[in-house]
């Protein structure tokens, strides 16, 4: 039993691993997105955080979804679930954010605080509210095509 408590946990470790990975690549997306809406389109600090969010939000779901969490739960509810987090998260770091951009706070280091608050919150919600039941559900292609050709093979 022990040992069985060992790989779980070393599982939980790597989907952890991955999601971080994952989600360092949806903050490059954010990071660029955000720079570029800031220093080249010079929109204020809501706008562009907004919308560099959204795409980060996109990328971030989609790959965790399938890399991450290897869920077959509905592809909908799962979002749904998602966008509920985002419901809450992004009017609170939004006026956060504003607050701080607008008292003098560096707008690079009030995004870092909040992307760093976003992966903790996220991986947390994500993993035990919106995937909690449903991570591995996923059957992978190279699993599917075994399974055709032991059918294959007992005709």
């Amino acid at each position: 039993m022990e040992e069985n408590t060992k790989k779980k946990d070393f599982k939980e470790w790597i989907r952890a691993l991955k999601f971080l990975i994952i989600s360092i690549s949806a903050g490059i997306i954010q990071i660029a997105s955000f720079a570029l809406f800031n220093e080249v389109f010079g929109w204020n600090y809501w706008v562009g955080y907004l919308l560099s969010l959204l795409l980060s939000i996109v990328w971030n779901f989609t790959i965790n979804r399938k890399i991450t969490f290897k869920s077959a739960n509905n592809v909908k509810l799962a979002m749904l679930l998602v966008l509920a987090f985002y419901a809450v998260f992004t009017p609170v770091s939004t006026w956060l954010g504003e607050l701080a951009e607008n008292s003098g706070v560096n707008e690079y280091l009030v995004l870092a605080v909040t992307m760093i608050s976003n992966f903790v919150l996220e991986f947390l919600y994500t993993r035990f509210f919106v995937y909690r039941n449903s991570c591995d559900t996923a059957v992978s292609k190279k699993n599917d095509n075994k399974k055709e050709e032991k059918v294959e093979e007992n005709k």
